[in-house]
């Protein structure tokens, strides 16, 4: 009888061991990824574009895999903090950093001491929005076109301050090659994202400043903004009488992007399946039209596809900088 209580007992543990490692099995295996919520998360604070961006994808995110996708806003130092934090996440697919052009190729090649290694510790996942940046002025600034602003920039030397989402990031870089090509002094402020940066123009602390339309285009509608010019290489649809920079400034043109990019080493098949239901999503009727009606236009490809435009994008902007002299630091 007590060899049947111990032969018993021996086979309970057992089977609970086994039972135990399959459930770990289970989280961990990509055939049933995903079964937790995953993190999105953003190097800046709430209110910038891709903030709104990343929070109207969420709930479809959350709908197409099943479970929950929830935003995390990590901002400081440019989306370095949000990006390491990521860099030291499990290679699982349950943490994405949804970064921007600076972030992504920007950073890695013009800040020396980052605390990660991008080409090491980061993979592609896709590109989700192009997006062209809106100059705006504060109202009490007496220009109404890029010609008046210009002309205003040469006559007011180092009197127009221009505020950025941070040092290093596009916006930055907007105004630094806008200062480079029209030879005009301009003073840069840097702030802790888009939200603050837009307020102080708002406030007049500041003049002018570049951001997406999505956090500005309220701004604009209520008068507490006016937009000078798009900084894409054709007008925007959603403001259709708004000229481009480039039909004043000759060969000026930024545009911004969004993608999501994962630790190193996230298993080929939760890549896969990531990049199929965000590429479903950003074709959904809905979300396309509220991007487009934002200034911001859809856009998805491969994780292959998406490196390389990674990878050209930095070259290219590192040439824009060492040749305009434009100093990020």
């Amino acid at each position: 009888m007590k060899l049947d209580r111990t032969l018993f007992l021996l086979l309970m543990v057992t089977l609970v061991l086994r039972t135990a490692g399959m459930d770990a099995h289970a989280q961990t295996s990509p055939n049933t990824f995903p079964n937790k919520p995953i993190r999105i998360v953003i190097g800046f604070p709430p209110g910038g574009g891709i903030d709104i961006v990343a929070r109207m994808m969420a709930p479809k995110l959350t709908e197409v895999l099943g479970q929950s996708v929830v935003i995390d806003n990590r901002p400081g130092a440019n989306g370095v903090l949000g990006m390491d934090a990521v860099a030291k996440s499990a290679p699982d697919g349950y943490t994405v950093f949804l970064g921007t052009l600076g972030n992504l190729s920007v950073n890695p090649n013009f800040y020396p001491n980052l605390p990660f290694n991008y080409d090491k510790q980061f993979m592609a996942l896709t590109q989700i929005a192009s997006v062209p940046f809106l100059l705006v002025v504060n109202p009490g600034l007496p220009v109404k076109s890029m010609a008046e602003f210009i002309a205003y920039a040469h006559a007011n030397p180092g009197k127009l301050n221009y505020s950025s989402s941070g040092t290093g990031g596009l916006p930055h870089l907007a105004g630094e090659l806008l200062s480079s090509m029209t030879g005009a002094d301009m003073v840069h402020i840097a702030y802790k994202g888009s939200a603050p940066s837009i307020s102080d123009v708002i406030s007049g602390q500041v003049q002018f400043t570049f951001e997406a339309g999505a956090p500005l285009l309220p701004h604009i509608k209520s008068g507490r903004l006016r937009v000078l010019a798009s900084t894409g290489k054709d007008r925007l649809g959603v403001l259709p009488d708004v000229p481009a920079v480039s039909e004043s400034l000759v060969g000026y043109q930024i545009v911004n992007w969004y993608g999501m990019v994962l630790p190193m080493g996230t298993p080929k098949e939760v890549v896969t399946r990531l990049n199929m239901q965000t590429a479903k999503v950003l074709a959904m009727p809905d979300i396309r039209e509220r991007m487009v009606a934002m200034g911001t236009e859809p856009v998805s490809n491969s994780p292959e596809e998406f490196a390389q435009f990674i990878k050209s994008e930095s070259q290219k902007w590192s040439k824009i900088i060492h040749d305009k002299n434009i100093r990020i630091e």
